[in-house]
């Protein structure tokens, strides 16, 4: 059973609906939205983690997020906390949280490990290489999924000395972050490195830089939301198909119908 989770991005400055949802009542209609389209999982962002993108003040993204995650949990909706704040995932886990997504796999935030063990909350850990102000300063890959599925592999490690247990991880191996081009495919591709570790996957492709470039290469114009949104859910079908646990996205529905086929063709 694959898991989709959709985003909801209570930020200003987000690459593509930056400021759409900014409005916490717009933000907790559009969560709910996703829910009925069928997300199972609703992370709740209010950082943008986009290339170049600065960072804010915890208190700043407490403000955004706590209240969407209170409303939509108390509808009964899953929801998680996208953060690089210890700070900000211990209030959201008290506001109804139940996962703590932190891309930079608790690099950002020294205290964020302790924290989450503090908690009953599952912890989806990224493959970071550095802030999203800088994030392609490291961008050098010779095998890029067997390089990320080590550098995971030692977020595993950092995380069960803080006291999180196994069962509660969920690793990312970060497509879009610290990877240009290539890199992303080739982690896609080896995303057996990744899922042998033996922990549940996380895939977010959605709408990143690396799809719009492919599309540009074939046919050289713009490339719209709409058709990056397409090739999320080719790519996401693909994942699942290749052992991901789930896929964090924008568009649900176009997810959703993609696995659907993907499944019914190998039925």
């Amino acid at each position: 059973m694959t898991t989709i989770w959709g985003i909801v991005n209570v930020t200003p400055d987000s690459f593509s609906d930056g400021g759409r949802f900014l409005d916490t009542a717009r933000a907790i209609e559009h969560g709910m939205q996703l829910r009925r389209d069928g997300a199972d999982v609703l992370d709740v962002g209010g950082e943008s983690t986009r290339p170049g993108a600065e960072r804010v003040d915890p208190s700043i993204e407490q403000e955004r997020v706590l209240p969407v995650i209170a409303a939509l949990a108390a509808e009964g909706a899953t929801v998680s906390v996208d953060t690089l704040n210890a700070s900000t995932a211990v209030a959201a886990v008290s506001a109804g949280a139940r996962i703590v997504n932190d891309v930079s796999g608790g690099l950002a935030d020294e205290r964020m490990l302790s924290a989450v063990a503090g908690t009953d909350a599952d912890y989806a850990l990224g493959h970071w290489r550095g802030p999203s102000s800088d994030m392609y300063a490291n961008a050098s890959y010779r095998r890029a999924a067997r390089e990320v599925a080590g550098e995971l592999r030692d977020g595993v490690g950092r995380a069960a000395a803080a006291g999180i247990a196994p069962s509660r991880l969920i690793l990312d191996p970060g497509i879009g972050f610290a990877k240009a081009g290539q890199a992303n495919w080739d982690v896609l591709r080896g995303l057996d490195e990744i899922t042998a570790l033996g922990h549940r996957v996380l895939i977010g492709t959605s709408r990143k830089r690396f799809l719009a470039e492919t599309l540009r290469a074939s046919e050289g114009d713009d490339i719209s939301l709409e058709r990056r949104d397409l090739a999320t859910a080719v790519t996401s079908a693909l994942a699942v198909r290749a052992g991901a646990w789930a896929v964090r996205v924008h568009d649900v529905v176009a997810t959703r119908d993609a696995i659907a086929v993907a499944r019914a063709w190998e039925s």
